[in-house]
């Protein structure tokens, strides 16, 4: 027996991609998941869309793709007990920080796998995720894994497993460097005598504002900056300060790289 999508864990990620998958056409009955415990929200979506539901991977079972969205500190546990699920035609899908192809193959065997890093947005279907396919996995199988990814946001494909590493330092982790921004914004604001619930606000709904023109502009972010600064004017006074040779690009280069670092020292 072959199930197409065999969802592990029903968490914040794996209630994301669910929800996606059903709203973009994949039928209920298409999907198993397994999660021994699903919030009360991700249990009533799964019976609410003919989705089936097991604690543990059910005995002669194997996935058409076997999707992983657990924690990466529980992969060791977790994927021992799937590898039943594994056949011939299986594709296996990680969303795992720091879990390498070669760490699922010792529990799982050798199989067409691909690594994925999809970020939060991904929940209300603004997310980005960067992908890599071993060598097993055909152009079909891409296409289709391309399908089920998508759901979320754009998906980009990068050349070698490593660029993973370099995938979670930018976007992986990125919407954390966005909401610190919010609150460092909100901090100066209250700091220059606004009351603070007033800066956060302006910061907050700034910050979104700047994004959804970022999303819907053709232009370049640089370009955008730019409209935005009058010369002599406030904006080139704060850019003066952010753009200096120890404002932000330094200081970004080096949170990208203490970041890229921990997702290699994850992958053991």
């Amino acid at each position: 027996m072959t199930a197409s999508i065999v969802l592990i864990g029903a968490g914040n990620m794996g209630g994301a991609m669910l929800s996606g998958w059903l709203k973009n056409g994949i039928k209920g009955s298409d999907v198993l998941v397994i999660d021994p415990g699903p919030s009360e929200a991700m249990a009533k979506l799964i019976a609410d869309n003919g989705a089936a539901h097991a604690t543990t991977a059910p005995e002669g079972l194997k996935a058409g793709v076997l999707f992983l969205a657990v924690k990466p500190q529980l992969m060791g546990a977790v994927l021992p007990p799937l590898k039943s699920l594994v056949g011939p035609e299986t594709v296996i899908v990680s969303v795992a920080a720091g879990t390498t192809l070669a760490f699922m193959a010792s529990h799982l065997g050798e199989a067409a796998m691909v690594r994925a890093m999809p970020n939060t947005p991904a929940m209300i279907g603004r997310g980005v995720t960067g992908a890599f396919a071993n060598s097993a996995v055909t152009s079909e199988k891409r296409a289709q894994v391309h399908d089920l990814l998508k759901v979320s946001g754009p998906v980009e494909w990068v050349e070698t497993e490593a660029d993973i590493d370099a995938v979670t330092a930018v976007s992986g982790s990125g919407p954390a460097y966005v909401f610190y921004l919010v609150e460092c914004m909100a901090e100066a604001g209250r700091k220059a005598g606004l009351q603070a619930d007033l800066a956060m606000r302006l910061a907050r709904e700034t910050v979104a504002g700047a994004g959804e023109l970022l999303y819907q502009s053709p232009d370049a972010a640089s370009q955008l900056r730019k409209n935005v600064t009058s010369p002599g004017g406030t904006t080139a006074a704060a850019l003066s300060v952010l753009m200096a040779e120890d404002g932000m690009q330094p200081l970004f280069d080096k949170a990208i790289a203490a970041a890229r670092k921990r997702a290699e020292e994850l992958a053991g």
